[in-house]
Order: structure tokens, then sequence, then C-alpha cells
């Protein structure tokens, strides 16, 4: 049984022409090393001054509902790592 995505092209590699557009999984970056490399270090500097506030406002004994202003500053840090990671 032959499977066709909407544009007429069949899932298996080997039975689409070379020259059509699907021809497998190939992932080209679309930034530069030197951009991955900010976006890396922009994370990991972004997860250390997170680590930081949180081990402040645990020695401090700060309510816990506190710590959910922490979020955006992990989800900043989470999407560093894995635009570094997709290198997108």
């Amino acid at each position: 049984m032959k499977l066709e995505n909407r544009f007429g092209m069949s899932s298996d590699p080997e039975s689409n022409p070379p020259d059509s557009p699907i021809t497998g999984a190939v992932c080209i970056p679309n930034i530069s090393t030197r951009e991955r490399r900010k976006r890396l270090l922009s994370g990991g500097v972004m997860l250390l001054i997170s680590l930081v506030i949180l081990g402040a406002l645990m020695a401090f004994g700060v309510s816990r509902w506190w710590r959910l202003i922490l979020f955006p500053l992990f989800a900043g840090a989470w999407s560093g790592f894995f635009q570094w990671r997709d290198k997108t």
C-alpha cells in the first residue's frame, strides 16, 4: 500500500524521484555557529541567574509562591538551550 502526502509524494524516500522536493530528512542549520554560541551562552547565563535567585529565595525562607516568578527565567534558559541544540 503506497501512502502519499498532500503534495502527491510518497512517504518512502526511495520511491520519490531524485529531483523531488521531498527526498529525506535533512536538517540544515539556519543560523551560524556564532549565533548558536550566543544562544547557548544566553541560555546558560539565564539558567545561572535563575538558580541564584532560587537559592536566595530558599535561603531567606520566602513563601513558595514567590518561586513562580522564576518560571519566565527558566523558560528563557530552556529556549536558549533548545534553539542551540536544534540549530534554529
